[in-house]
């Protein structure tokens, strides 16, 4: 049975319920209230509705991803952060059992508004996961990111252009091996160029993953780096390890900087005494490339760019695919068959044509043996 009770301005509502009663306040008038206190009621007798005290939406998703994403890190982790931190700005102090699907359709359009695809549909799944959850373990009665129209305004770069085409990657690896001499940055983009390596697999190298006498590499961590913490070692995106192969000339320039330069406490090859990070920062690999690319003429890319390039090449190349999404860490094959769909199309579009000249070739071939027909 639901109670009543004016605070101020404002009307609140209070159901005996256990292990503890329902209360919420802000109602303009005791109509409203009741008709609140009786929809709640009604839930509770259904069994749709736990006896919860209403929850701000920030803090379930908190906890949440404490409970159901405590694997999570690095990069990973960072963007579940920044979707708190969205919940918070926009729905402030409200309670996620309040939040009905026209309102969360308003802010997902919102927050479209200056995003492009990939970011929206980052925080979308974030979200709906975590209601889904909610949905499913009673604490709210429908899931309200059902159905939910995702939109955009900011075009998303295509992938074809997130990395460069043969000839300039020709271009690029010429200038790395002339700069090498100018920091270690040029050796951070040589190796991610060569190698396919994320960023935060570069920055977790050692010297002990460079098994110089059979020019193999083991990436088996990551350097992790996150807010108000130590950065430290961590696992692999996919928390598998691989060993890469390597040509021998990158693996005797590393051997030579390794011989030619002091280590570190952690043994790490991309050091930096000057960055908090204690590694180069993503922002000064950046900075390195697009100034190479800048003076060679080329679209700027990001490091990242460097492994959609490695892998595009390889694959233009004819190598198997199976083979490149070993060498990329990726979770399974149908990972790299999406992300570099445009390649394998462009690809299909050349045997399409290699077919038809081979096709006509053997009709050619074949009309030139046929025996003549006489005539009359």
């Amino acid at each position: 049975m639901a109670s009543f009770k004016k605070r101020g301005k404002k009307w609140e509502y209070k159901i005996s319920a256990k292990p503890r009663p329902i209360t919420k306040c802000g109602f303009n008038t005791k109509k409203e209230a009741q008709i609140a206190a009786t929809e709640k009621e009604n839930m509770l007798n259904k069994g749709i509705l736990t006896a919860l005290k209403d929850k701000p939406f920030y803090d379930y998703f908190v906890n949440w991803v404490k409970i159901y994403k405590s694997k999570v890190a690095g990069k990973t982790k960072r963007h579940y952060e920044d979707t708190a931190n969205t919940i918070k700005r926009y729905f402030h102090l409200k309670a996620i059992q309040d939040i009905t699907r026209d309102q969360y359709q308003l802010f997902i359009t919102e927050f479209g508004e200056t995003r492009a695809k990939e970011t929206v549909d980052k925080l979308h799944g974030h979200i709906r996961n975590c209601v889904r959850d909610a949905a499913a373990d009673h604490i709210i009665p429908l899931d309200f990111t059902r159905r939910a129209t995702i939109t955009w305004t900011v075009p998303a770069k295509k992938n074809e252009e997130k990395h460069l085409h043969y000839k300039e990657t020709i271009k690029l690896q010429d200038e790395l091996w002339n700069r090498l001499h100018l920091g270690l940055g040029y050796y951070m983009v040589l190796l991610g160029l060569y190698s396919g390596m994320r960023y935060s697999e570069l920055t977790g190298l050692t010297r002990n993953d460079f098994d110089f006498q059979n020019n193999l590499i083991n990436i088996d961590k990551t350097w992790v780096i996150e807010k108000d913490k130590e950065p430290d070692f961590g696992p692999t995106k996919n928390h598998e390890t691989r060993e890469i192969v390597m040509i021998e000339p990158v693996m005797q320039v590393f051997k030579e900087l390794f011989e030619s330069t002091p280590t570190n406490m952690k043994q790490l090859v991309f050091y930096s005494a000057q960055s908090k990070y204690q590694v180069i920062s993503n922002n000064n690999v950046n900075k390195v490339l697009r100034r190479v690319l800048n003076d060679l003429g080329i679209d700027t890319i990001t490091s990242h760019g460097l492994r959609h390039t490695h892998a595009s090449y390889l694959i233009y190349e004819k190598v198997s695919l199976d083979y490149v999404s070993e060498r990329l860490g990726h979770i399974d094959i149908d990972t790299t068959r999406k992300t570099y769909v445009h390649v394998l199309k462009e690809m299909r579009n050349e045997e399409e044509e290699n077919t038809l000249r081979v096709l006509d070739s053997l009709s050619n071939a074949t009309k030139n043996n046929l025996p003549r027909r006489k005539v009359g």
